[in-house]
């Protein structure tokens, strides 16, 4: 069979929608292997948590590979071995002035920047590890990053003890007074990025988009079946088992709001549960990656400080309360209860990850580089050392997971600085006190 040559841009198109393809054998270049270099992009996901951990149900006791889950880490036992769980990092720069220990470290989470403390137009910050990346490698890409979250709210005044809010709703800046705004519409995300659609269109616009009787991959459905008589068999599987991964979390979204009378859905507001939304985009995140829409993504399970109550969970009080522990055991454990279940739904998001295959076979996460942490480590104490860390596959080849490493208040800056140089991009120093990448990651 001619081989023909799609560009890594490519998308399905029909009757005005258009659908990403995933990373194709048939978007290398002609004369190259599919296991060339390039055909293997190294992505970079960061993952905030708020409030921190308990700490004691957290660490693991042995160092190296003879480390064991703790309870606290047991959710992630199917990947266990694609885990570096680091413990002994400090972010110093997040200490703030002051109380405020929240926003200042949510604003310092992947910046490792002492931000200035005001609640008004003159924040001050560094450029995030991910737009570091974005800025360098982000023209390769549909988009340069995405940036999404669970919980809303705007960028000004006073989240924390005189600390903007701009600091306690994001993670990710793009210089010293911009923050990046995240994404926390599951529906907006996907039309966002698979359905051609602008997510701040008019309600108008948007009803019409939706008024349509078939999903938009019935409207690309002539086109793939067209692209696929012209694929190889390892292409025609990636194209069918993609379309239907897009189809089935497109009829999740919707049947968010099945119930409705109309026939014209609403997006989804609360008609579902926080953990469905976690999960929800988690699959977004997964899919972004897996079409090489973007290599660089945060997401915010919740903001600075949350009082979020998982009452679902069996724990009445909220988080941030619980959080302020004073050593009792009633709430060290709710907390317990409440970081199982963050951890869990990390866990779904690396699962996914590890169960999705690139476009040599091989699974995603064996690519990616994921930062799991949280602005503080002890919610009572407030401290910024010792930090719950987990930085999740391979990069490529460039770490190497399985293992239990501890430090003795190393920079959290360094392993940004690591991180950074695993996606190809030259940097050797960062934030307020990185100045070399971190050792004994690879």
């Amino acid at each position: 069979m001619k081989r023909i040559q799609l560009s890594r841009r490519a998308f399905l198109g029909g009757a005005g929608a258009t659908l990403a393809l995933p990373l194709l054998e048939a978007m290398t270049p002609f004369g190259r292997s599919a296991f060339a270099q390039d055909a293997r992009p190294t992505r970079l996901l960061a993952y905030y948590i708020p409030n921190g951990i308990h700490m004691q149900t957290w660490t693991p006791a042995a160092e190296g590979a003879a480390w064991e889950l703790t309870p606290t880490l047991q959710p992630l036992a199917s990947v266990k071995d694609d885990l570096l769980v680091l413990t002994g990092l400090e972010n110093r720069p997040a200490r703030p002035d002051g109380p405020g220990d929240h926003a200042a470290g949510t604003g310092s989470f992947i910046t490792a920047t002492h931000v200035r403390k005001t609640e008004g137009s003159d924040i001050q910050n560094g450029v995030s590890m991910d737009q570091y990346v974005a800025q360098a490698i982000g023209d390769q890409t549909r988009f340069p990053s995405l940036e999404l979250g669970m919980d809303g709210g705007g960028s000004t005044g006073n989240c924390d003890s005189g600390y903007s809010c701009a600091y306690a709703r994001n993670i990710s800046w793009s210089g010293p007074q911009t923050p990046v705004p995240k994404t926390v519409d599951p529906r907006q995300v996907f039309d966002r990025i698979f359905a051609g659609f602008d997510p701040n269109a008019s309600v108008e616009e948007a009803r019409k988009r939706r008024a349509f009787d078939k999903s938009v991959l019935d409207y690309a459905l002539e086109e793939a079946n067209k692209l696929r008589a012209m694929l190889g068999t390892t292409d025609r599987a990636k194209i069918d088992e993609y379309m239907d991964s897009v189809r089935a979390l497109e009829v999740r979204i919707s049947g968010m709001d099945e119930n409705t009378l109309c026939g014209i859905p609403p997006r989804p507001g609360t008609s579902y549960n926080v953990t469905e939304k976690a999960q929800v985009m988690a699959d977004l995140m997964v899919l972004a990656f897996q079409c090489d829409l973007t290599r660089v993504q945060t997401f915010m399970l919740s903001n600075a400080g949350s009082g979020r109550v998982y009452d679902f969970l069996g724990v009445s009080d909220g988080h941030h309360n619980y959080s302020h522990h004073q050593s009792l055991e009633s709430n060290y454990s709710a907390l317990r209860t409440i970081d199982r279940w963050e951890v869990t739904q990390f866990a779904y998001l690396l699962d996914k990850l590890k169960t999705t295959n690139d476009v040599e076979g091989n699974p995603l996460l064996d690519s990616c580089a994921v930062f799991f942490s949280s602005e503080i480590s002890d919610g009572n104490r407030h401290n910024h050392n010792d930090m719950p860390v987990l930085v999740a596959g391979k990069a490529n080849g460039q770490f190497n997971p399985g293992r239990h490493v501890r430090y003795n208040d190393d920079p959290m800056a360094n392993l940004f600085i690591a991180m950074i140089q695993a996606m190809g991009v030259d940097v050797m120093e960062f934030g307020d006190d990185g100045t070399r990448p971190l050792a004994n990651l690879g």
